[in-house]
């Protein structure tokens, strides 16, 4: 194997470890700074832009593997239509078998460095808006603790009991002033009557 497909190998090596960490059940107070700092950290951040740049040498990688192997393979179809070679029997061409092996492995091996890239950026992003959304739930759920949110229950509860006792007040008083309307509406009638009767007598005796 050469020095580049050395190197993409522990690439994917790599990949699959880190793959293997982020997936793996860790506590949310763990999880969050963790996270925090892979996400802030200026380091993390070069680090990331090399990977970028190495991820571009490994997509020119896969093309060309992947150019190799059709050639191979067209090749190898070739001999078997000519009889020059026969996989499995006597006298198969060794060299074209190899570098048809060697064409797919650096095939497969950079193909799968491309998709687990792409698997780790995705499962990262999704990671990072999943603390948030708990970050969220929490303030959302816990913003007040019980005791205070006891606490405000509390303080509500007595208030609407003074708002009750303030209209049973009002409501007393307005009975008590429909009984002293209704007494001074008797009491005027009763005058009037008096009064009526007061001085149809005195214009009687007058006519007298």
């Amino acid at each position: 194997m050469t020095i580049y497909y050395s190197l993409t190998f522990m690439l994917l090596a790599s990949e699959m470890v880190t793959f293997c960490l982020l997936v793996f059940p860790l506590p949310h107070r763990v999880r969050k700074p963790v996270f925090k700092f892979l996400s802030e950290s200026p380091i993390v951040a070069k680090v990331a832009y090399a990977l970028k740049i190495s991820f571009i040498f490994v997509a020119i990688l896969f093309f060309d593997a992947l150019q190799r192997m059709f050639r191979v393979t067209a090749e190898a179809e070739m001999s078997k239509q000519h009889g020059t070679a026969h996989t499995g029997m006597p006298g198969v061409d060794n060299s074209l078998a190899a570098r048809k092996f060697y064409s797919q492995r650096n095939t497969y091996l950079t193909g799968f460095t491309l998709f687990l890239s792409l698997v780790l950026t995705r499962t990262f992003s999704l990671t990072l808006d999943l603390i948030h959304i708990q970050e969220e739930y929490t303030k959302i759920q816990g913003g007040a603790s019980p005791s205070a949110s006891s606490g405000n229950d509390s303080k509500e509860i007595a208030d609407l009991k003074a708002q009750i006792a303030e209209l049973n007040k009002k409501d007393r008083d307005f009975e008590t002033l429909k009984k002293q309307s209704a007494q001074q509406a008797a009491e005027f009638d009763r005058l009037a009557t008096k009064y009526n009767e007061a001085t149809g007598a005195v214009s009687n005796k007058r006519k007298d």
